[in-house]
């Protein structure tokens, strides 16, 4: 994923379009692309500046691409891989000994003369072999801890060049998102799939229903949240690839740009020729609901059955997806909402939410970072820190 850094775009007609490579216009880039997998592909042992240092030379007669634009590639890249590191403060350990070794022999020079007798080569010998290894094998350790001096241990390939410019152009409306107030979309026959990803993804949203089998997914953007911001910039940016692999959506968000209360538009649907692989559950962050959901298992607890599937409620217009649906053998039915980022507003439309589909039995989890700046809430709420707990949950359900 992409930085605020490495974020390319346009302004035109009170709109962002983030910077795109097309088959038309940027014909050569899959040539480029093929180089730059080249170059990763053998590079392992080399370190991470010799690996951006070659992707800016695969560039250098192009007059079509910026610097940014070549950061963002070696971002992608490094995505990909994967870097000695130096956890145990080897790197720092051997540069004191090294310096310590080196102090009473400066200066040095490339050729000893008259005035200055000490060369570098042959004081680096001399340590080297007060060290016990060669210079090379110091040379390579010396800096080990520096981002810029790890070296490329793996790379996790990209399938193809087309797929590395395809990922480039998804990443760059990713990290327009960052900056995002609010995000709708509006969803048809895969509504309950970007609804589930968006749920595992932790966004907050309302949802209405616009006539049968069409809803609309309103989202707080991140920056519309109070804390947690970048994770949550983050959640959304990962969100953003499932729901492309989604069939009849269209989006529109809503950014902030530098200039203070000016906001542009981002629009975005399935026809815009963006492609991405449907991610797996597991490059979203953790959320309270799997861990939830894990610890409680797949048996049948005191009578209760956890439904992680849930169900659609509908009130006129409104429409209300709880997180978790419990069935108790003798059939009473409890819906469970979990409540983790949050806006003032956010939640104030949750509880409008909760009123209007009162009918149902619903228990209630926020988070307690949310609790300490909100009001009352509904009787029966569990407060959680971090996770939930399998025996609150049951204890609640027990009274319900």
């Amino acid at each position: 994923m992409l930085r605020r850094e490495h974020a390319i775009a346009t302004y035109q007609g009170g709109r962002i379009l983030p910077d795109r490579l097309s088959r038309k216009t940027h014909r050569q880039y899959a040539g480029y692309a093929e180089r730059m997998l080249r170059v990763y592909r053998v590079g392992v042992g080399r370190t991470r500046r010799e690996l951006h240092r070659a992707v800016a030379a695969v560039f250098e007669e192009e007059g079509d691409c910026p610097a940014r634009r070549i950061a963002a590639f070696c971002k992608l890249l490094d995505d990909r891989s994967s870097y000695e590191r130096d956890r145990r403060g080897k790197a720092a350990e051997l540069r004191r000994r090294v310096f310590h070794l080196a102090a009473e022999k400066h200066p040095l020079v490339r050729r000893a003369d008259q005035l200055f007798g000490r060369e570098e080569t042959s004081v680096k010998a001399e340590i080297a072999r007060q060290l016990g290894q060669t210079w090379s094998e110091i040379d390579r350790q010396l800096f080990a801890d520096v981002f810029e001096f790890h070296r490329l241990e793996k790379f996790d390939d990209y399938p193809d060049a087309g797929a590395l410019l395809a990922r480039y152009n998804v990443a760059q409306v990713q990290a327009a998102l960052f900056d995002a107030e609010s995000m709708t979309v509006w969803a048809g026959a895969d509504f309950k799939t970007i609804l589930r990803y968006a749920k595992l993804a932790r966004l907050m949203h309302t949802i209405t229903r616009r006539g049968e089998g069409r809803y609309v997914i309103r989202f707080d953007g991140p920056a519309s949240v109070l804390r947690a911001t970048r994770r949550y910039g983050a959640a959304m940016a990962r969100f953003l690839p499932a729901m492309i692999a989604c069939d009849g959506w269209r989006m529109h968000a809503v950014i902030r740009t530098r200039r203070r209360g000016f906001s542009v538009g981002l629009d975005l649907s399935g026809d815009d020729g963006l492609s991405s692989h449907l991610p797996p559950a597991a490059e979203f962050d953790s959320t309270v609901e799997e861990s939830f959901a894990s610890k409680w298992g797949t048996e049948p607890r005191n009578g209760w059955r956890l439904d992680r599937e849930g169900e659609i409620l509908h009130h006129r217009q409104k429409v209300f997806v709880p997180d978790f649906v419990f069935r108790h053998e003798d059939g009473r039915t409890v819906l469970m909402e979990i409540v983790g980022f949050w806006t003032p507003e956010y939640l104030e439309a949750k509880r409008a939410t909760l009123q209007l589909f009162q009918q149902h039995r619903i228990l209630l989890a926020v988070a307690q970072a949310a609790r300490e700046s909100l009001g009352e809430l509904p009787a029966g709420t569990i407060i959680y820190k971090t996770a939930l707990k399998v025996g609150d949950v049951l204890e609640r359900l027990e009274a319900a």
